[in-house]
């Protein structure tokens, strides 16, 4: 996730141009794998193996790995073997821009200090980046100590780099009176907590998170793309849900629904953060124990 951020932070600053920042993620595409990929090629696991994990992916909020040690289909050796094969996702950006001849290490060591200064991060949260597990990172842009907003926001982002596309970039989290846009996916749910959720952007960003989410070419309608989002919507609070009924908390959740033909969030505590992936801006919005109108 962060070689995503990184990159997105290089083009703003006019460090690099849009077909460097292509050309260094050609190389890393060329050089990344999928773990389970890799545990079939180096015979680890079998292909039905393989395929039933990725399924269980949608349904747990766990690792590839983590679900199959699980299952008893690799041990904790096997997948630190697997991991070294995989290669560090911002790692191999950066190799890839000095190996082009895009930026050298010393301007890569600049660019870094440069975030770390502006993002006002420390040491320990650059490393957490660097590393790139969403359940560090994401909390790094909420804004907020609220578990429940960076709880939700976690499951959110984990799932859309889980079930989307691990090629994404956040930018930090906002907080409005009000939102609108072409469409909306959302959810609401009472209870212990009670909240909101919802994926807003134009049609045409929504279509390509739809396609890579169903794996399905052929969705063509402002319909069947929200109702793919609903089902992207469905999955994260279901997992928070599970998660916290383990803290002893109960949450029913709403059926979800879409707006098409632009539609509008208002309330009194909405949190907003942007997310990029599959070449489209998408926006996260969240509203914890607060009034919200969908409409």
């Amino acid at each position: 996730m962060f070689d995503r951020i990184m990159g997105k932070y290089l083009l703003d600053r006019g460090t690099i141009t849009k077909a460097q920042l292509y050309t260094a993620y050609q190389v890393m595409e060329s050089r990344r794998a999928k773990l389970g990929v890799i545990a079939v090629t180096e015979k680890l696991m079998t292909v039905a193996q393989a395929e039933e994990i990725n399924a269980l992916q949608a349904t747990k909020d766990k690792r590839f790995g983590d679900l199959a040690i699980e299952r008893g289909y690799i041990t904790e050796i096997q997948l630190g073997y697997l991991l070294s094969l995989q290669g560090n996702e911002f790692q191999t950006f950066t190799s890839a821009l000095v190996e082009k001849g895009i930026m050298t290490l010393e301007d890569v060591d600049d660019v870094l200090g440069a975030f770390q200064q502006e993002k006002n991060l420390t040491d320990e949260q650059m490393s957490a980046l660097k590393n790139g597990d969403p359940d560090f990172i994401v909390p790094l842009f909420t804004g907020t100590d609220d578990p429940e907003y960076n709880a939700l926001y976690r499951y959110g982002v984990k799932n859309i780099y889980r079930l989307v596309d691990t090629h994404l970039s956040i930018d930090r989290v906002y907080t409005t009176n009000n939102i609108k846009d072409q469409c909306i996916a959302y959810q609401s749910f009472s209870g212990d907590v009670k909240a909101t959720v919802a994926l807003i952007g134009k049609n045409e960003d929504l279509q390509k998170l739809a396609k890579s989410y169903t794996k399905e070419e052929f969705i063509e309608t402002e319909e069947d793309a929200l109702d793919a989002m609903c089902e992207l919507i469905n999955c994260i609070n279901g997992l928070y849900a599970t998660d916290r009924s383990k803290q002893g908390k109960k949450i029913e959740l709403d059926p979800p629904y879409f707006i098409t033909k632009f539609g509008e969030i208002s309330g009194d505590d909405i949190h907003v953060m942007t997310v990029n992936c599959c070449d489209a801006d998408i926006r996260l919005v969240v509203a914890v124990n607060s009034e919200v109108t969908v409409k």
